[in-house]
């Protein structure tokens, strides 16, 4: 038996020739002594391999490149520091509803739960894991993988998409493994009924001032939400992970303003609100709870969240697109919108900015006039993308990107690296500030690697801004939020990347438009003091 044939046959080889048969052609990781059966069978596969420069970085290009996509990312990696290190980007794509598989190694079976001192031991590895996952399950044999994966992709097709983490015993990665051919079998989404719809078709029809609020889970139907928008008469609300479901130039479009008073007070007189794939969180509205007066009607794959902080007088646990065309297709039409409200809403969004704000809606405009419509803006937590949240104008969905739940420093670079390659034809850019830049800084080096013409985008106010802020709001004294910045032109030529600091907006646009035509990145510095922005 040749070496090729025998490596066929261990389950190693076999999990990565699953993940084949679902489509998954692109794995972020970094190989180590734990996982080299795994990628064995990753070479043997010719599946794209994406190296990073930490585990942290795989986690979050596997975001990038979901969200992006629509599909599953992978990351492989490798037991215990190594699935511990991509903790923080997995519980960023729990709390997002980010579809992403983590393959990893676990010590092997005859020694899991002995705290033997092995090499990277967890006492309890999927324990430790489990809470930020949708599940995470310890395959002990090549015979549990089929299950184990389909399991997988059924929470990805069918459900709330939350992350799922596979870990595999080091004697299951070296075993002989015989599982056949599975075949993929698409699993269907749950589906409202008939009464549910019929009562919600009376609540909508009989509604005088109903509001629709949109979240992530409608970024795959735009289409259905606009058309229920111009039958119903509705306003439209979407929340941060829904930006751009309904465009922002559409009259009955309130954009991503649900952080805004005016949009809050709004939804306290609207008599029927429509809740659609939304969690209707704290970080949707940055408020504990909204007042809501009227009658409320939610649609979600997650029956938790459909029913939790908000009761719904009509609550279907059903696929959003599917759901909003039968209302569409039941309730009347006729109403007229009200769009003097939504057209003096959308223009105060600009009034009472503070003067830093101002700042960046001249950075923002700068960008917006650089890009395509159907640009990815991917975001980091920074001042400049709380304000975008709300103020950057989006026409489609799938393009705004921000770690809005769990809140993450660190996501803006290796976020954006993930959803270049997954959409290597269309314009990418990254937007950090200098202390969230710092966190996964190293992924410059994938992303010169790969030859990403991607501009990075460092808003550098030397210091965590906002955190600065609150301090002085709170009469604290600024501890540990201003620390000494590198030299980031010099850094990121260190990495062999491009690096230029605009002098005026004109020069910023042109940086950015070059960035895209580089055969690498660009970090393009943004200083908060600079002339241009006075």
């Amino acid at each position: 038996m040749t070496a090729h044939q025998k490596a066929n046959q261990i389950g190693g080889h076999a999990a990565v020739a699953l993940l084949e048969t679902y489509g998954v052609d692109t794995v972020f990781g970094i190989p180590g002594v734990h996982t080299l059966d795994l990628y064995r069978g990753l070479a043997d596969r010719k599946m794209r391999h994406i190296g990073v420069r930490h585990e942290q970085g795989a986690g979050f290009m596997a975001d990038g490149y979901a969200r992006a996509s629509g599909k599953p990312g992978v990351a492989c990696l490798i037991t215990g520091p190594g699935l511990m290190n991509a903790a923080t980007p997995i519980g960023q794509a729990y709390s997002d509803s980010v579809p992403m598989l983590v393959v990893c190694s676990v010590n092997a079976s005859s020694d899991l739960g002995k705290g033997r001192g092995r090499l990277h031991e967890i006492t309890d590895q999927r324990a430790a894991i489990a809470p930020l996952t949708g599940f995470a399950r310890t395959v002990r044999n090549a015979a549990e993988l089929p299950a184990a994966m389909a399991d997988a992709f059924k929470l990805f097709e069918t459900g709330r998409p939350r992350p799922v983490v596979l870990e595999f015993p080091l004697d299951m990665l070296s075993a002989t493994a015989e599982i056949g051919q599975p075949q993929r079998q698409k699993a269907a989404r749950p589906k409202a009924s008939a009464g549910d719809i019929a009562a919600a078709i009376a609540l909508i029809d009989n509604a005088k001032a109903p509001v629709l609020i949109v979240g992530g889970g409608t970024v795959d139907c735009a289409a259905e939400v606009k058309a229920f928008v111009e039958k119903s008469g509705v306003l439209c609300v979407t929340t941060t992970a829904g930006k751009g479901v309904l465009p922002d130039s559409h009259h009955q479009s309130l954009g991503s303003t649900l952080v805004l008073p005016a949009t809050q007070n709004l939804l306290t007189h609207a008599d029927v609100v429509i809740a659609v794939g939304t969690e209707m969180a704290e970080t949707d509205s940055w408020v504990n709870m909204l007042t809501l007066n009227g009658k409320l009607i939610r649609i979600d794959l997650d029956e938790k969240t459909m029913r939790r902080d908000y009761t719904p007088t009509i609550g279907m646990l059903a696929d959003a697109g599917p759901t909003l065309k039968a209302l569409c297709d039941g309730i009347k039409a006729g109403r007229k919108p009200d769009l003097a409200t939504a057209a003096e809403l959308r223009g105060s969004v600009r009034q009472g900015l503070t003067p830093v704000q101002q700042k960046h809606v001249k950075v923002l405009d700068a960008v917006r006039a650089a890009l395509a419509d159907d640009a990815i803006i991917v975001t980091d937590m920074t001042q400049i993308a709380y304000t975008a949240n709300f103020l950057f104008p989006m026409e489609r969905s799938r393009c705004w990107f921000h770690p809005c739940g769990f809140g993450t420093l660190g996501y803006a670079v290796p976020a954006a690296i993930g959803a270049k390659i997954a959409c290597p034809d269309r314009q990418v850019i990254a937007v950090a500030g200098d202390g969230g830049f710092m966190f996964t800084v190293q992924d410059l080096g994938t992303a010169v690697e790969q030859n990403l013409g991607l501009p990075i985008l460092v808003w550098n106010n030397d210091a965590f801004g906002q955190i600065a802020k609150d301090m002085v709001e709170l009469d604290i004294p600024e501890l540990g939020v201003k620390p000494k910045n590198p030299d980031y032109q010099a850094l990121a030529r260190a990495f062999h990347a491009r690096a230029v600091k605009p002098a005026s907006l004109a020069e910023l646009q042109e940086a950015i438009k070059a960035a895209f035509k580089a055969d690498g990145p660009t970090l393009i510095e943004v200083h908060e003091q600079a002339d241009y922005l006075r």
